[in-house]
């Protein structure tokens, strides 16, 4: 399948010599939630703000739905929505004035069923004749990705989509996400909150300066990358490993009243895994107080990764 979004040889670099791009490759396929994840200063708003038309790039090329972005502009902006990181907003508009106005920009012919739509599916629609000034933060937000959506585009960019807002705006956002991914809306968001990729992305992508670190498949990179580990918590502290259990990579706590064996997240290792561990100790005649197991997070992998770029 051809990608909705495809990067080449994407350079960015500044007047003031800073490179913000790095000879970036990437494509982003049609229907998928992307998940670009990268700490402060990475590059992922000035790869969005490029791929969005509104930074140019010093080198490479960026197709967005069939179109140049640099040599279609138009159709290219057209296919893409941006809901920025600011909350930017028409302070002294109401909210169905500034969503229908932003769908007037791109051109389209006034629809005021998908403005309903759009609002009563953003909760917005009891709000549609308040002032945006009036409305909370988190409803400012929402009000920016109506406006975002007001022209359908078939390409959606969420730029940091849930800072600041609580808990359960975060989660109804997630809802909202998928939602539009059912439509056939596809969705890129840059995120702070490691649980927000590893709850709605399909594949996640991680940027540190300037440079694509890694791609994947959100689960193939959880199973490939990912680590489980098994705390045996014994009745009585050891003195040291017992060399019966050397064919385990066992780690003994520093009160000698725990074993520590890790494991892949996709199989059990060549040792033999946890069940024949827990035999072996049985065997011993070690008798245990609790067992304990634990897997490795997306943000575990994510720091790990960031530490070997540097």
């Amino acid at each position: 399948m051809t990608p909705i979004i495809s990067v080449s040889g994407l350079d960015k670099v500044y007047a003031s010599g800073l490179r913000a791009l790095d000879r970036v490759n990437l494509e982003i396929r049609r229907g998928e939630i992307f998940a670009l994840l990268g700490p402060n200063g990475a590059g992922k708003t000035t790869l969005i703000s490029i791929i969005c038309g509104l930074v140019n790039p010093t080198a490479g090329t960026v197709i967005a739905d069939g179109h140049d972005i640099a040599r279609d502009y138009r159709a290219a902006r057209a296919a893409i929505g941006l809901v920025p990181q600011e909350l930017t907003t028409d302070a002294f508009e109401t909210v169905w004035n500034t969503v229908s106005f932003s769908r007037g920009l791109f051109g389209k012919p006034r629809n005021p069923a998908h403005i309903e739509k759009v609002l009563r599916d953003l909760s917005l629609w009891e709000k549609r004749d308040q002032k945006l000034l009036s409305l909370s933060g988190g409803m400012k937000r929402r009000v920016l990705i109506a406006k975002a959506l007001s022209h359908e585009p078939s390409i959606l960019f969420l730029d940091e989509p849930t800072a600041g807002v609580d808990v359960s705006l975060r989660k109804d956002m997630w809802a909202l996400v998928r939602a539009l991914r059912a439509t056939g809306v596809t969705v890129i968001l840059t995120t702070h909150y490691i649980e927000e990729a590893e709850e709605m992305a399909d594949r996640v992508g991680i940027i540190n300066k300037g440079r694509i670190v890694l791609i994947e498949d959100k689960a193939t990179l959880m199973r490939k990358l990912g680590q489980k580990k098994l705390i045996v918590r014994l009745r009585a502290p050891l003195g040291e490993i017992p060399e019966a259990l050397t064919a385990w990579p066992l780690v003994l706590s520093e009160d000698g009243a725990a074993l520590v064996y890790s494991y892949g997240a996709s199989d059990a290792g060549s040792d033999g895994g946890p069940g024949p561990l827990i035999t072996a100790l049985g065997d011993m005649g070690l008798a245990i107080a609790d067992l304990e197991t634990t897997q490795l997070t997306l943000e575990d992998i994510f720091v790990d990764l960031i530490k070997e770029a540097a």
